[in-house]
């Protein structure tokens, strides 16, 4: 099964190798029909501290490398 890759921002780098990136999405309402914007909140390893707060990332999903930490960040959002 392919590892799901979602983007989004960088809102955090304050912990060690940890970032923490909002992605939102987009979606109709069923009944109201008007978009609705929804975000979640996503720890994604970041091996190098490279990233910093605002950066547009990808993240791709990964085995468990923390209890709440099971993404890994790929490329910058951009390339």
């Amino acid at each position: 099964m392919p590892k799901r890759i979602l983007q989004g921002v960088i809102i955090s780098d304050k912990s060690d190798k940890t970032v923490v990136v909002k992605v939102e999405r987009r979606y109709s309402h069923p009944l109201l029909q008007k978009t609705v914007r929804q975000s979640k909140k996503y720890k994604a390893h970041d091996e190098s501290n490279r990233f910093k707060i605002g950066d547009v990332v990808s993240i791709q999903e990964s085995a468990p490398i923390s209890k709440d930490k099971c993404w890994v960040v790929i490329t910058d959002g951009t390339a």
